[in-house]
């Protein structure tokens, strides 16, 4: 690809900050365009054929925006509509999320992995697909935790009553022998130093970030741009300006875009 590529990366808040996050300590000279879609947010309680419309009405904003790679930096749309996506714009390389449940399966010790997403992401054939592809020799653990998005998208990502969430959303795995957590939701990487302390030292958490943003630079080839930042919201603009500095230490390079879709 072209030096010069603009990198677009969408999620339905600030989850996907982290991936973004990621992106950048892969590629920092590229250029990139970071969408939240606050204003419908969230995705993951959300009917998959809903989150697909949506999640294809972004890509077209981004697109038009000039956007030649696509990020999905949202679990939930990516089990709804990456495949959708990459039929309808051919041309267009899109870079999807899915539950790191391979590296989770060969590492563990018990047998048992655990993982926490949305349940629009479980419901998907992208994470059923990935089970039996993956960890056929494994037993795999699910728990929907939909208020840790909540958690997140209010900058809480500690204290006690984000600390009683965490608890409560991992209690059944863990007391169900799982010794690995496969973070299946964007939103979830920021509570990463808190799952870790209530799970404890013997409970690895697998953060499939990193490994999306090795993905995206292998699709890149490399980036030459101008570092340039952009930040938009279909919500408040002020707000995602605020958690990307307080969440990801991120600092948009020009000021916010603010997008109003048509019927809300």
């Amino acid at each position: 690809m072209e030096s010069s590529e603009l990198i677009g990366v969408f999620d339905s808040g600030v989850g996907g900050l982290s991936v973004l996050a990621e992106i950048r300590r892969e590629l920092p000279l590229a250029d990139l365009m970071y969408f939240a879609d606050q204003g419908r947010a969230p995705y993951g309680v959300r009917p998959l054929d809903e989150v697909s419309a949506m999640s294809g009405e972004v890509s077209e904003w981004l697109l038009d925006r000039g956007a030649d790679v696509i990020t999905i930096a949202c679990n939930t749309a990516s089990a709804a509509a990456l495949h959708q996506l990459r039929a309808r714009y051919p041309e267009v390389p899109f870079v999807g999320m899915e539950p790191a449940v391979k590296p989770a399966a060969l590492n563990t010790s018990s047998g048992i992995i655990g993982v926490v997403a949305t349940a629009a992401t479980f419901q998907g054939e992208l994470f059923a697909s990935v089970v039996q592809r993956h960890a056929s020799g494994a037993r795999v653990l699910t728990k929907a935790c939909p208020t840790w998005v909540e958690l997140v998208e209010r900058g809480e990502i500690d204290g006690p009553r984000a600390r009683g969430q965490v608890e409560q959303c991992l209690a059944g795995l863990l007391e169900g022998g799982a010794d690995t957590i496969v973070l299946g939701c964007t939103h979830f990487s920021f509570l990463i130093p808190l799952i870790e302390d209530v799970a404890g030292p013997g409970v690895a958490v697998v953060d499939p970030g990193p490994a999306v943003a090795r993905q995206v630079r292998r699709v890149v080839g490399y980036s030459d741009g101008d570092a340039r930042l952009i930040l938009a919201t279909s919500g408040d603009p002020a707000r995602l300006r605020e958690w990307a500095r307080r969440l990801a230490g991120i600092e948009g390079t020009e000021p916010v875009l603010a997008c109003v879709w048509n019927g809300g």
